[in-house]
């Protein structure tokens, strides 16, 4: 018996299980599927690729996506403690301020907004410049400049600065526009999960329990209240129960899944795989959203490739001093810009990797080839997760829907332009030679758009499907506390219940969703809502950051 059962060993479950362990009062399970995240290649940045259809991944595959040529998309998600934050590329990204006032206003998130949010990505946070308006320190979450800088990387930022970009040294302060560096949750050299961040530091307490291998099949509902769990621990058939709350945070994908399966979903669609309904709610696994990205590659033979400069030779170096090469976290500048004027944020996303970005990231980037990724970061389109059967082992269907509404795809031709326009600055046509994709023979817009409809993918950021919202909402699946509608005792803390997308990369604003759920859950009040454009709120956080930073959770 246990009084908090957390679903999912990913950002959000990490931080949760962190942050209500910490009163010795109250004991909390933590269940993940998969594995211990003791991988050396999740440890060193640029490794990720090699974690790409492992055992660390789920693995996953959309149906066959009907706007886009009929193809099947690889889906990673992070499948071990630390979840997609174990995986993915280490951009701190936040999103605009207009995301979260959207969530607010649009959607009646209250308490939600940007003002609301920014105390708790500044908890999160231990920024290596220094603590500001808009940034904290002493936080659990290591956030660090790149220590490896490569050179086709700085060549896009001369490039499109002198294109007419501006400079950028921090997307996540009093502008988002421009290009610069990324900055990473990465600490001397190493990856920096929400596991390494909030689990680890807490796993010796004695009242918190962490399963591995041990996928969670139903939620036990009795009565309309969630009681404890049904799950498979090494292939045995175990149950625990929940004196206090069972909380989901399998991601975008398995969360409503799971809803599903216990009963807690469409009831039409339920009744079709044979489970008995026990809360009839239409928005679950509904309104999934993802940003769709496509490449643009250029050839660039006389710079040696990433892939080059990693042998045996930079991985001792990285084993001795975590520096050089393997530090990269792949996709090391980029910025964010406008498809068309008048946009009320930036719409598009740019990554740069000194690699060629081909297969959905699966192929050998072993050529000498750079890559700009343009990522649509203000999505039209929506798709939707359904379960195939009523065997929880069974992968759902993952149906994103891209470029199901046509402005999705007008963004995208409009973002290949954009980039296409850079290389013909003088810093990119130094180095870069033929254009290997699209190719300098696609020119008119329909060859544009035939180019963006084969070649679409993942920027690997599914969220909405349980998503939140208040009472005039009559999709949303949860209410601005994150309590599953219709069932009591259950919440949802993780990417599905954001109801839109934010504008960048979504490991960040998952963090801080589970920093203030944390507070809801435990009873205590949220962090006092702060501005830092204003200047009475950048005052007093100035004032608080002389005093002791906020620690990360003890061990």
């Amino acid at each position: 018996m246990y009084d908090y059962i957390i679903v999912g060993a990913g950002s959000a479950g990490c931080v949760l299980a962190a942050r209500l362990s910490a009163d010795p009062s109250v004991s909390v399970l933590l269940l993940e599927a998969g594995p211990v995240d003791d991988a050396a290649e999740i440890h060193a940045p640029a490794a990720m690729s090699r974690l790409f259809q492992s055992a660390y991944d789920w693995n996953y595959r959309t149906v066959p996506q009907h706007r886009a040529a009929g193809r099947s998309i690889y889906w990673p998600r992070g499948k071990v403690l630390g979840g997609s934050s174990s995986i993915n590329a280490m951009i701190y990204i936040r999103g605009s301020r207009h995301d979260f006032d959207t969530w607010r206003e649009e959607y009646g998130c209250s308490g939600w907004g940007y003002q609301d949010l920014m105390p708790y990505f500044r908890r999160s946070e231990d920024n290596s410049r220094r603590a500001s308006a808009y940034h904290g320190i002493g936080g659990p979450l290591a956030v660090t400049d790149p220590r490896y800088k490569s050179a086709a990387c700085a060549a896009f930022i001369a490039a499109a600065q002198e294109q007419g970009a501006v400079a950028n040294d921090d997307f996540n302060g009093p502008r988002q526009d421009g290009v610069g560096w990324y900055q990473l949750t990465q600490r001397n050299g190493r990856r920096y999960s929400a596991a390494t961040a909030y689990l680890h530091p807490a796993m010796s307490r004695p009242n918190l329990t962490v399963l591995t291998d041990a996928l969670v099949t139903r939620v036990i509902i009795e009565g309309g209240q969630a009681t404890g769990v049904s799950y498979l621990h090494r292939g045995a058939a175990e149950t625990a129960q929940a004196n206090a709350e069972v909380i989901l945070s399998g991601g975008a994908i398995n969360s409503p899944q799971l809803l599903m399966l216990s009963g807690v979903g469409p009831a039409d669609h339920l009744i079709e795989m044979g489970i008995d309904v026990l809360a009839d709610s239409a928005g679950v696994g509904a309104n999934l959203s993802d940003h769709p990205v496509l490449p643009v590659i250029w050839s660039t033979p006389r710079v040696r490739g990433l892939w080059e400069k990693s042998g045996n030779a930079s991985m001792l170096r990285w084993q001795l001093s975590h520096r050089g090469p393997l530090t990269s976290n792949v996709a090391e500048s980029g910025g964010f810009a406008h498809s068309a004027p008048g946009l009320l944020a930036p719409d598009l996303q740019l990554l740069v990797l000194p690699a060629p970005y081909r297969d959905q990231g699966l192929a050998d980037p072993a050529q000498r080839a750079m890559s700009v990724l343009v990522g649509l970061v203000d999505v039209a389109s929506r798709g939707r997760i359904r379960l195939r059967s009523g065997d929880p082992r069974h992968r759902p269907a993952i149906d994103p829907g891209y470029l199901s509404d046509p402005r999705d795809a007008r963004a995208l031709t409009a973002g290949l332009k954009l980039v296409r326009e850079f290389v013909t600055a003088r810093p990119m046509a130094e180095i870069c030679k033929s254009e290997l994709a699209p190719g300098a023979h696609v020119r008119s817009d329909e060859e544009l758009l035939q180019y963006v409809r084969t070649n679409v993918a993942t920027l690997y950021h599914p969220v909405g499907t349980c998503a939140m919202g208040g009472e005039s909402r009559w999709s949303s699946v949860v209410d601005p506390e994150l309590r599953v509608r219709g069932v009591t005792g259950l919440r949802v803390v993780d990417a599905s219940v954001m109801p839109s997308v934010p504008r960048g990369n979504t490991n960040a604003p998952t963090i801080a969703i589970a920093e203030r759920a944390a507070d809801l859950i435990a009873g205590r009040a949220p962090l006092a809502a702060v501005d830092p454009a204003d200047p009475v709120d950048a005052m007093v956080i100035a004032g608080n950051a002389t005093g002791p930073a906020p620690s990360a959770p003890a061990a």
